[in-house]
């Protein structure tokens, strides 16, 4: 039976949908029409109704209508082209700083290795990164330093929080070559200051890299003018772009002349069907690429992408601070009481588009969850994360899942 305060809850999640100016982009995704409270489009984001449309008329007019003829016609241009508006759309870059290619691990192989190869000073032969970045970007990094003997110094930080300028401040110095740090902790959400932390390893004399892979799509970001040497980030949470839909990679265009990548492929040479003896790259940022692009992968995400130009990223953060908020609200109503720990940034400011909750039961009420269609992101040893995509989830459905998380804990 639904008590007052529920009541008072629900209304308040009408009321915020009510008022929500972005509500009605929720109806051009697949599902929303459903019971369904989805939680974790901070792992896979929902498909867009327009991408059926968009995936079978490829198959009938591009792929069965031009078969090769395609590659010429248009193809080729995708990585470049896609790049560009995820740019223009999302990143805050101008046109021929990204491209879209790989997956995450592949891409940050690349602009790591790029970036150590543009480090001339022998004195500097060491990588900053934080204890809690996800494992991929901690992996690559020890693989990498194994590799060229290069010295690893760790951030401890928060899990809770995560890492702040002034740790990247005394973490860096004569000996540091590159930084490399999520701009959105992937198990808290905190958002770190991604202007200054980027200031700070360059007063060092140091190359930054960022993972985006949680905040593109989310939070607003100027990379240009934060002066971002690399950046990286997958396309299938906040952009919508479906499973394994390829990466997108940033390099800015004052390393663009000199960048040296280390996997050379086909895809990345000067003159791609010259079939020549030896590697010559691309000129920009087309010598990122390696192998064949993923066409088929990269469908999905423009829909996304012309809704967030349409939309604008400042309503979409809007809206992000708004769910968030809710979500904390809805926390300290019904889950702190029951003994549930929030370990994501009290501050809206300073969090991404999902909270974590921590609980030694949640593994099993997780699994529980799933069986009634209540689908939030279980991250061990005991976090429940909670993730909200602006651009398709509403207050109320916010609402049934967190009150569906409170009655499975208490059964």
């Amino acid at each position: 039976m639904e008590n007052h305060d529920d009541g008072a809850l629900r209304e308040r999640a009408a009321h915020l949908d009510g008022q929500d100016p972005l509500a009605h982009y929720r109806d051009l995704f697949i599902g929303t029409d459903s019971d369904l409270s989805y939680l974790d489009g901070n792992s896979l984001g929902r498909p867009l109704k327009r991408s059926i449309t968009d995936i079978s008329t490829f198959i009938r007019d591009g792929w069965g209508g031009r078969l090769i003829r395609g590659w010429d016609e248009e193809w080729l241009e995708l990585p470049q082209a896609i790049g560009d508006q995820l740019g223009r759309a999302v990143l805050g870059a101008a046109p021929g700083q990204t491209v879209i290619a790989d997956s995450t691990t592949v891409v940050l192989y690349k602009l790591l290795r790029a970036a150590l190869a543009a480090v001339t000073d022998p004195a500097r032969t060491e990588v900053v990164l934080d204890t809690d970045n996800f494992p991929t970007d901690r992996y690559l990094v020890e693989g990498i330093a194994r590799e060229e003997g290069l010295s690893l110094r760790w951030i401890e930080a928060d899990p809770a929080a995560g890492v702040t300028p002034e740790q990247v401040r005394e973490a860096t110095g004569p000996t540091t070559a590159v930084v490399l740090l999520s701009h959105v902790a992937y198990r808290s959400g905190f958002l770190a200051d991604l202007p200054a932390i980027t200031e700070a390893a360059h007063r060092a004399g140091a190359l930054m890299v960022w993972d985006l892979c949680h905040s593109a799509g989310s939070v607003e970001l100027d990379l240009d003018g934060a002066g971002v040497d690399f950046a990286a980030g997958c396309t299938y949470k906040y952009l919508n772009g479906g499973p394994g839909s390829p990466a997108f990679a940033y390099v800015n265009s004052r390393h663009l002349a000199s960048l040296k990548q280390p996997i050379w492929g086909w895809m990345g040479r000067k003159d791609a069907f010259e079939m020549a003896a030896g590697y010559e790259p691309a000129p920009g940022i087309r010598g990122f690429l390696s192998g064949t692009p993923a066409i088929f992968g990269m469908l999905a995400m423009q829909g996304t992408l012309d809704l967030i130009e349409e939309a604008g990223m400042a309503a979409i953060r809007e809206k992000s601070l708004k769910l968030t908020a809710f979500a904390v609200e809805l926390f300290e109503a019904w889950l702190e009481p029951l003994g549930v720990i929030l370990a994501s940034p009290g501050d809206p400011d300073r969090r991404g588009s999902h909270i974590t909750v921590d609980h030694p039961a949640f593994r099993n009420v997780t699994a529980a969850l799933w069986e009634q269609d209540v689908i939030p992101d279980f991250r061990a040893p005991h976090g429940i994360r909670v993730g909200l995509s602006p651009l398709s989830t509403s207050f109320a459905e916010l609402f049934r899942g967190m009150a569906a998380v409170r009655d499975q804990l208490r059964g």
